[in-house]
């Protein structure tokens, strides 16, 4: 028989030592793939959602800025994301904090090959769905001081943050670190879907640290601040919502039974907190408002989210229906105290997520989920205490971090925009342009002079 030339011999040999090494290397599947790329865009979406949403519940000077505060996290978040933040976040390093080996996304590659977890995706797509998470946590941060931080400042905090926050804090909850079996509970470890700990209560508290340092609008407390246009809200609510099925529905990494789980609690949980709300608002005001309906789709969703590939569809019922009222009862509280966290965001993301995280440690069945654990319901009374615990680990860490970067980032350049510019609006005075004009670069502003005679006025840029 003719023997094989040493150049045929070689690539033969090559070929078997290459595929025997990447044995312990998932293989693609399409499938995973494709279900992958559309909850990464979904997830995408929810950060122009997210603008619409605050965008419509703030006064029409400020719509503009607003909205920007969240399409700008889309830039700067993501590029830090890209650079360093994806490799400190899920790269095995100490309980704290991961290493710099894929900084500025060296080595990763179009194979699953690195990725901490055992997926059947690109590595290039796990760090894009991974990064559209940093970038609406961030963003969910302005929601407390729309309408009186300067842009500037604001973009240096969101862009620190993600790097020294939210990267830490998803390192040790999913990156292996010091919440996921690093030693802090021992054999135990906190569970959190999607999300609870490391997006929700997370931004909350940064964004609770925010409102105290900025301090309150100049018109607070002394005169109504309603939202200038409640169909945006409407409208933000219901493309977050639709994007949330990304977040929770991928968060299972595969199109399998584990996403359905989590796709069918994102839908019943939220309609659950929206009955109870509803009714709530009856035996209150005699009225449902639209604000309201949506305010409740998103605490639904944020309480499910830690839960979301954990518990059952009756039980995500059970809390969705269980959030409304610490949510609900906790902004009629804010309304009356002085503190100005101008959307709610503590109220609907801080004890939304406290709320769901909490019920995990409750309702967590692991005949659903092999990967996680029973909750007190099922016979580990345990599990309720980790949730506690890494609770008040992500509470204290963003709180106290957020408040270092922002006195560092103010003792820089001024946080807060003058009396003349937030009288203005920062739409005009941050960005020099305007949400609503009259066609002659006038804006125009929607008021109130009585609960029955709104007024049209005409502010910057008006030639009349």
């Amino acid at each position: 028989m003719k023997k094989w030339p040493l150049i045929t011999r070689l690539m033969s040999l090559g070929f078997f030592l290459s595929s025997a090494f990447a044995q312990d290397v998932p293989a693609i599947d399409t499938g995973d793939t494709a279900f992958m790329l559309v909850s990464a865009a979904m997830v995408l979406l929810m950060t122009p959602a997210l603008a619409f949403f605050y965008g419509g519940l703030v006064r029409a000077k400020n719509a503009l800025n607003t909205m920007m505060m969240s399409f700008i996290a889309l830039g700067f978040v993501g590029i830090a994301w890209a650079l360093i933040g994806y490799t400190l976040s899920f790269t095995p390093g100490n309980k704290f904090l991961g290493s710099l080996k894929y900084l500025f996304l060296n080595n990763v590659g179009l194979t699953p090959e690195g990725v901490i977890w055992p997926v059947t995706m690109p590595h290039v797509l796990w760090v894009a769905y991974q990064g559209t998470f940093c970038i609406i946590t961030a963003a969910l941060i302005s929601g407390a001081i729309v309408e009186r931080m300067r842009f500037a400042p604001y973009i240096a905090f969101i862009t620190l943050w993600s790097v020294l926050v939210y990267a830490p804090l998803a390192h040790m909850v999913w990156g292996g670190g010091w919440l996921a079996g690093g030693g802090l509970f021992g054999d135990g470890f906190a569970l959190d879907f999607a999300g609870g700990t490391v997006v929700h209560i997370n931004a909350a508290m940064a964004a609770l640290v925010a409102a105290l340092v900025l301090g309150k609008r100049k018109d607070y407390g002394k005169q109504a601040i309603l939202p200038h246009n409640v169909p945006f809200v409407l409208l933000g609510a219901g493309l977050l919502w639709f994007g949330w099925v990304g977040f929770n529905a991928g968060s299972a990494w595969a199109a399998n039974g584990l996403a359905g789980l989590a796709l069918t609690n994102t839908f019943f949980a939220p309609m659950a907190t929206l009955v109870v709300w509803t009714l709530l608002d009856f035996s209150r005001a005699k009225k449902a408002t639209a604000v309201g309906a949506a305010t409740a789709i998103v605490v639904g969703l944020v309480a499910v989210t830690p839960a979301a590939g954990f518990v059952s569809p009756m039980s995500a019922i059970l809390i969705g229906a269980i959030a409304a009222f610490p949510s609900y009862f906790g902004i009629l509280w804010r309304s009356r105290s002085g503190l100005d966290d101008s959307l709610d965001v503590v109220a609907a993301h801080g004890l939304g997520g406290i709320t769901g995280a909490l019920l995990t440690g409750v309702f967590a069945d692991v005949t659903l989920n092999s990967a996680g654990a029973n909750g007190l319901l099922f016979g580990n009374p345990g599990q309720l205490g980790i949730q506690v615990g890494a609770i008040l680990v992500a509470m204290i860490y963003s709180l106290v971090v957020s408040f270092i970067l922002l006195k560092i980032i103010g003792a820089i350049t001024p946080l807060v925009a003058s009396g003349k510019e937030e009288g203005l609006g920062l739409d005009v005075t941050q960005h020099g342009e305007e949400a609503y004009t009259d066609g002659e670069g006038a804006v125009l502003i929607a008021t109130v002079d009585g609960p029955k005679n709104p007024v049209v006025m005409k502010t910057a840029g008006s030639k009349v």
